[in-house]
């Protein structure tokens, strides 16, 4: 199915934000995804300017992004376990 070979052609993904720099900005481990690159700034901005929402849209939007696109890459990468896992169970695997 298209949705299978979607995630088997999907490029690898590569975490940007190390493990230091998510501990010294005490990022909590529930957050320190592929997306954490993005919360750092997105931090930053919030503390300086007192958590006002309209300061930090364009950081704030960038990481939303972010963690949407990579859900929709864990609902596909799911799709196509189930997928492979459906045609084994009926032999028809390829």
């Amino acid at each position: 199915s298209r949705l299978y070979n979607m995630a088997a052609h999907q490029e690898p993904r590569v975490m940007i934000a190390t493990q230091e720099e998510m501990m010294n900005e005490k990022i909590a481990i529930g957050y320190r995804d592929y997306c954490a690159h993005l919360l750092i700034p997105l931090n930053k901005c919030r503390r300086a300017t007192a958590f006002l929402r309209w300061k930090c849209e364009d950081e704030r939007h960038a990481y939303e992004k972010c963690e949407y696109e990579d859900w929709k890459y864990r609902v596909r990468k799911l799709r196509a376990q189930r997928t492979a896992e459906l045609r084994r169970s009926r032999g028809l695997e390829e």
